[in-house]
Parts: C-alpha cells; sequence; structure tokens
C-alpha cells in the first residue's frame, strides 16, 4: 500500500505540471472502487475548472480547484496516478481519466479497487474538510508531531507502539514499512507499551520518522510490488530497507537474526539485540 512518503512523491510529481491546467472533460470506468465513482459531482465541479494546487493529508491526495471545490483521492493498496500526453493507449484498470488542456491526461489506476475518490462542493468545501481531519492524527513531518503531543495521548494506553505509530487517527501517513524502519533506527522494540515510552525515547522515534520519512520521498518512495510515480518510475528506497521483509536475515549493526513476528495483524520485522524491551 502506498504509504506517506510514496503519496507525496506522487504530489510533488503532480505539482510540476498541474496548476493552472484545465480539465476539459472526465471519464471513468464502470467498476466502482471502495466506493462509487462521484460521477455527477466530478462533472458538475471539477470538470470544466483549473487546478489550483495539488495538498497531501495523511494518504490523501487533494485536487484544489479554482472555483474552491476539492477532489479527494486515496491510492488504496495498488493505486497510481500518472501524468500522460493524450493519445496513450487505454490501460487495464484505468478507473478515472481527466482531459487537460496542454495535450495532457491524469488516469487513475487501481488494479485491486481498494481507493477512493471524492468531491467536495465549493459551499461545503471547508466544513467537509474540517470534518475529515478531525478523525486524523498529526503529520510526522510537521511541528506537531512532537513528544509532548504524542505523550499527551498515550498515558493511559497499553498499545504496543508500533500499532500507535500505525494509527491514523493518532499519526497520519505511516504504514508497515516505515513503522517497522522507523523503530529500529530508534532502537525501540516494536511491543514496547506507549505508556512505558518515556519523553527521551518519543524524541528518538520523532527524529527517526523525519528521518527514514524524508529519505523515502527523496528516493521517489519504495516498490515492493507495484508503485509507480507519476512519470512511471518505481522508487528505490526499498534497497536502503533495514529490517522490513529481512526475517532471518542478519541485523546490519549488529549481524544477529532479524525476527518477524506479527503485531496487529501486520507482519513485523526487528532485532532483538539492538531493539531491546525495557
Amino acid at each position: 500500500m502506498p504509504e506517506l512518503p510514496e503519496v507525496e512523491v506522487t504530489r510533488r510529481g503532480l505539482l510540476q505540471d498541474l496548476p493552472g491546467c484545465l480539465v476539459k472533460k472526465i471519464t471513468w470506468s464502470n467498476k466502482s472502487l471502495r466506493e462509487p465513482i462521484p460521477r455527477k459531482l466530478l462533472v458538475r465541479y471539477i470538470e470544466g475548472n483549473r487546478i489550483k494546487t495539488i495538498d497531501r493529508r495523511a494518504k490523501f491526495l487533494l485536487f484544489r480547484m479554482v472555483n474552491n471545490s476539492t477532489m479527494v483521492i486515496h491510492l488504496g493498496m495498488t493505486g497510481k496516478i500518472s501524468l500522460l500526453s493524450v493519445g496513450e493507449p487505454r490501460a487495464r484498470h484505468d478507473h478515472l481519466r481527466l482531459f487537460l488542456d496542454k495535450e495532457k491526461e491524469l488516469r487513475l489506476n487501481d488494479s485491486r479497487r481498494f481507493g477512493s475518490i471524492a468531491v467536495w462542493p465549493p459551499a461545503e468545501s471547508i466544513q467537509l474538510e474540517k470534518n475529515f481531519s478531525r478523525n486524523i492524527g498529526v503529520e510526522p513531518l510537521s511541528n506537531d508531531f512532537h513528544p509532548d503531543n504524542l505523550m499527551a495521548q498515550v498515558r493511559r494506553r497499553t498499545q504496543p507502539v508500533k500499532t500507535f505509530l500505525m494509527d491514523s487517527r493518532r499519526v497520519a501517513g505511516i504504514g508497515n514499512i516505515y513503522a517497522n524502519e522507523i523503530l529500529f533506527d530508534a532502537m525501540i522494540h516494536p511491543l514496547t507499551p506507549v505508556n512505558r515510552i518515556p519523553r527521551q525515547a518519543w524524541e528518538k522515534i520523532i527524529l527517526s520518522a523525519k528521518k527514514i520519512l524524508q529519505e523515502a520521498i527523496n528516493s521517489g518512495g519504495s516498490t515492493i510490488s507495484d508503485f509507480l510515480g507519476t512519470s512511471g518510475n518505481p522508487g528505490y528506497f526499498q534497497v536502503k530497507f533495514k529490517v522490513y521483509g529481512q526475517g532471518g536475515e542478519k541485523c546490519r549493526k549488529c549481524s544477529k537474526n532479524i525476527y518477524k513476528t506479527v503485531i496487529g495483524g501486520r507482519s513485523t520485522f526487528f532485532c532483538s539485540h539492538c531493539q531491546t524491551m525495557k
């Protein structure tokens, strides 16, 4: 599943060309994604309008239009957005196509159809965004990702730190890949109860999160199976993984074995020598 770095890489790629583009026409497949495609809203508020900018909130892309409407896209597990020249043959699993001026076409391709598309009309956009953001946690690349904010949330919670980092209601956009890598970098055991983590350890987690996520963005994200950037190029942060997907291999820090277990239903990788329970 695309996580924060992959979505941010997509956003930055789109920002090079999309602002100012006119959406001349929109077409869609006859398939539903996670929810039905909002065809009427797309035609009424997005078609015939210009794209002002693209923002990101957690793993969502927010296409802000000049008429103050917003198109919200979640890539799900296999979604990819591509900016192509008009005339490129339609690919299997293309579910949304925006025909732009400047002979460009924006496409959403999603083979498993777990992604989503929403449209916030101009008159409701501000309130809908407030409602939307109310259920999403702090952005880990922001100044609000701070020990005081995190410790205030965990005083009475005993959940493992890995599931806390992956809870989008607490922290926005960190999925399984980066939770593993962040905790290894911070030398924190993934099963550590959050209410037992001291301030100094939270500071390490925050520093590691910002470092790992920024490195991943600079590397174009991670391509595990099928993530591609808007230009069609894969990311390469996966070659820098220290623990994710490396169960049974030697730890790069201490040469002990990396262990694989399951936490919260997700594969978890850690070094029990470097990441001790305290």
